[in-house]
């Protein structure tokens, strides 16, 4: 990933406050392991006003490395921020459920993933069961709360 690193980093000198290269140098640094690296320079793209899809994609990948860099409830809160604002977006309530998994909320996280698949996977064979599956997710959910 280095020659990529470095070529972003050359954009970047030219374009210091661009939110889109920001994001650009830290998903590249992500990708290379080196996430706290990549957290900076996220947390610089969305101060910078960072917006539409890249703002989705960068929440989804910041929530993502910060629950790598065990900062749990950080990741859950830039996941859930992701949520609010891309309220469609399955990759979102996917990486959402993991950080609830890795924050020890795993019934949350159970609960999170049945009801993105009675959202999303609409077969005659789930959606004989979507009442079940809402139902049960909301039980979970009612678990994760009261713990």
């Amino acid at each position: 990933m280095q020659p990529t690193i470095d070529a972003f980093l050359t954009v970047l000198a030219e374009h210091p406050d661009d939110p889109h290269v920001l994001y650009e140098v830290g998903g590249s640094y992500d990708t290379a392991g080196d996430e706290e690296t990549a957290a900076g320079y996220y947390e610089r793209a969305l101060a910078a006003g960072l917006d539409g899809d890249a703002l989705r994609r960068c929440l989804l990948q910041y929530g993502s490395t910060l629950r790598n860099l065990d900062r749990f409830d950080e990741s859950l809160a830039v996941l859930e921020r992701a949520r609010e604002g891309f309220p469609g977006s399955p990759s979102v309530r996917v990486w959402h459920a993991l950080s609830l998994h890795a924050a020890g909320r795993s019934d949350a996280a159970v609960a999170e993933l049945m009801e993105l698949t009675a959202d999303e996977i609409r077969t005659p064979d789930l959606l004989r069961y979507e009442a079940a599956l809402r139902g049960n997710a909301e039980y979970l959910r009612e678990v994760d709360a009261a713990r």
